[in-house]
């Protein structure tokens, strides 16, 4: 059997929103599986009438609550409460490098974790649109500069595209530290190894 071999980036530390407020600790899964040759990752797209990061695509996640012993524990409640992935399948590799947002404050911590393929997926009617797993592979191929506008404002970003997904802020740049971690210079995926 195939497993990922987790090499860690060291992590850089998160940044201070302008307002000076401490940001708000929250976690995200990563989750990985193999089909065939091609590694895919899990991304959800957030319902269109939510109030905040409405209709963008993201990793299941949120922040920590009280109950959660660590946010690692956060990203596998998170991710069982809004795409139905049982903790039981999930085994956590390590930690990417905290991200912070810009807008909202937080400070991300994104866990990456093996999955089996072909996951029956219950997503949340509150929060979750749909899931979308696509291959590091194409999302390698698919980074960019896209040009956004919210709220009257127009600026350029960093972001991955891959047919009508359009990935960017946060979500982007943990994608980034991902690919760093697991591609080689060709696209090639580093992550699988023989072996227990």
């Amino acid at each position: 059997m195939s497993a990922f071999t987790w090499p860690p980036d060291p992590s850089a530390a998160p940044r201070l929103h302008p307002s000076g407020a401490e940001p708000v600790p929250s976690a995200v899964l990563v989750p990985l599986y193999r089909d065939g040759e091609r590694t895919h990752v899990v991304l959800t797209r957030r319902r269109a009438d939510l109030r905040r990061h409405a209709g963008e695509i993201s990793f299941p996640g949120g922040r920590r609550d009280s109950d959660d012993a660590d946010l690692a524990a956060t990203a596998l409640r998170e991710a069982e409460e809004e795409i139905g992935l049982p903790r039981a399948r999930v085994r956590v590799l390590g930690e990417l490098p905290a991200t912070s947002t810009f807008a909202t404050n937080y400070v991300i911590h994104p866990y990456v974790a093996e999955i089996p393929a072909g996951v029956a997926w219950q997503l949340s009617p509150r929060e979750v649109d749909a899931v979308i797993e696509l291959s590091l592979q194409d999302l390698a191929a698919g980074r960019t500069i896209a040009t956004l506008q919210r709220r009257g404002v127009t600026f350029q970003t960093d972001a991955y595209v891959v047919g009508e997904h359009l990935v960017w802020g946060a979500t982007a740049r943990i994608l980034e530290h991902l690919l760093r971690a697991l591609l080689d210079e060709q696209g090639r995926a580093l992550a699988l190894r023989d072996g227990g």
